[in-house]
């Protein structure tokens, strides 16, 4: 197997300058391709379908390489100027050293991603996010060094201190990530990031100068007309026992979920005197988000609605998928609160914009492995009109504004004190709530298409 794995390599090594030769003969058309590489999942990997999305408004043809999970949105399949093209994932071997493992993904993943890349039409620029990085930076390069394309990598945190928190700061998987990404970054034409933290970052440490491109909600993100949150919480009911609603209504036209009622016959939906309070989490369910602090809080709120406090139930939806899920459900199914329902689904693409758009509070865990990104899931939030707590760390101030657009957290302790002032009296429409929400309605929201076309499409042109 060994031998047969090293001779298809040598093969690949050799075909490639004939390849790259090939492609330069075929690069009429290549001015107006661009290929997007995503070494993830692309349905979970939004700012890269915008990136795509708008390469598409732009008069570029897209080809987007990534691992398929997920379901990407309507709008980027239904684009005929955007062609997704499906990346083979290796999952993990059972046996050997964990270095072996780990080196033979690796190989793996540079190889069958090299392959496509080399057989994908001719492109002007590859789009690479990052991370991860490895082995995709090294691969993108020596292709776009072969075929004549401009390399732009999408800066949204740093591979190696992702690596970090579960290895440690010092392992040497770590170190030679972090010497990986320094040198291969360095190669690229043109550098995007998240936040001017990270810029500085770059910069300062590694000599790379980047553009700032702050991720914006798409145009799908806003808030839900109470007849589609109606029509969401009904479709939810159907698999999750928290939107059902509790006790049957007495009247047979009346159509009900844990939040609303609609009249069959005139149609009318209104909310439930009474409800709950929708709050809502998005995660990737990984180590930088430590959803105990929530469950703490939450347990804090549990003691003062008990205590005839007058506040409201809550129910918690936390969205998303990942290594760490497992591990939260056993915690939550440990809980028995009277007051505070759970619910763990991952949401359809078009389901979620619907969700953020209905319900009245998010939170988010997000405290970032280098201290330099920004939480996509608080840029949809703002962009669905949905308050924000966050907890705080660095650079969290270039997006969350406390007291503005939402609060900033340390703690359990004052994330407890933040849903206990929210949620007082809720849902009255004097409270601090509604006037996060009004600040939310009257900021103007640049969205992604907008905020690309004034940033990132000027920087292609000239480069």
């Amino acid at each position: 197997m060994a031998v047969s794995f090293l001779v298809s390599l040598s093969l690949v090594l050799l075909l490639l300058p004939l390849l790259g030769g090939w492609k330069r003969w075929r690069r009429g058309g290549a001015a107006r391709h661009v290929v997007v590489v995503v070494l993830g999942d692309v349905g979970r990997s939004p700012r890269m379908q915008y990136h795509a999305l708008s390469l598409a408004k732009c008069g570029f043809s897209v080809t987007l390489l990534g691992f398929c999970n997920s379901k990407p949105h309507d709008e980027l399949l239904q684009s005929n100027r955007i062609q997704i093209v499906r990346l083979t994932e290796l999952q993990s071997l059972a046996v050997g050293p964990r270095l072996l493992q780990y080196g033979v993904k690796v190989v793996f993943q540079a190889v069958h991603l090299l392959w496509k890349l080399m057989w994908t039409e001719p492109a002007a620029f590859i789009f690479l996010q990052n991370p991860p990085g490895l082995p995709a930076i090294a691969v993108c390069w020596c292709v776009g060094c072969l075929c004549g394309s401009k390399l732009v990598i999408d800066w949204h945190n740093y591979g190696y201190s992702i690596m970090g928190l579960v290895h440690g700061p010092s392992h040497p998987f770590v170190l030679l990530a972090k010497w990986y990404e320094r040198l291969f970054g360095r190669l690229s034409h043109l550098n995007l990031c998240v936040t001017n933290a990270m810029r500085e970052d770059l910069a300062e440490n590694w000599h790379i100068r980047a553009v700032t491109v702050y991720d914006r909600p798409a145009s799908f993100f806003k808030e839900t007309p109470l007849a589609l949150q109606h029509e969401l919480f009904m479709k939810l009911g159907r698999t999750h026992a928290p939107f059902q609603a509790h006790f049957e209504s007495g009247d047979p036209v009346m159509e009900r979920s844990t939040f609303t009622e609609r009249d069959t016959q005139s149609g009318r939906v209104t909310h439930l005197h009474g409800r709950p309070a929708l709050l809502v989490s998005s995660t990737s369910w990984t180590e930088d988000e430590d959803f105990s602090i929530l469950l703490a809080a939450l347990e804090k709120y549990e003691q003062l609605t008990l205590h005839g406090g007058s506040l409201p139930s809550l129910v918690c939806v936390i969205t998303g998928r990942g290594p760490l899920k497992e591990h939260y459900s056993r915690l939550i199914s440990q809980k028995h609160f009277q007051h505070i329902q759970f619910c763990t689904p991952w949401l359809e693409a078009e389901d979620y914009p619907l969700l953020l758009g209905s319900a009245d509070l998010g939170v988010c865990l997000h405290t970032s492995s280098s201290g330099l990104d920004l939480p996509m899931k608080v840029v949809d939030m703002f962009g669905s009109c949905l308050p924000v707590c966050a907890v705080n760390f660095t650079c969290l101030h270039e997006l969350v504004k406390h007291e503005e657009n939402g609060l900033v957290f340390e703690d359990a302790e004052e994330l407890a004190a933040q849903l206990q002032m929210l949620f007082a009296k809720f849902p009255d429409p004097a409270g601090k709530l509604s006037r996060f929400r009004k600040h939310l309605r009257e900021a103007e929201q640049l969205q992604w298409n907008e905020s690309w076309m004034r940033t990132v499409h000027p920087l292609l042109m000239d480069t």
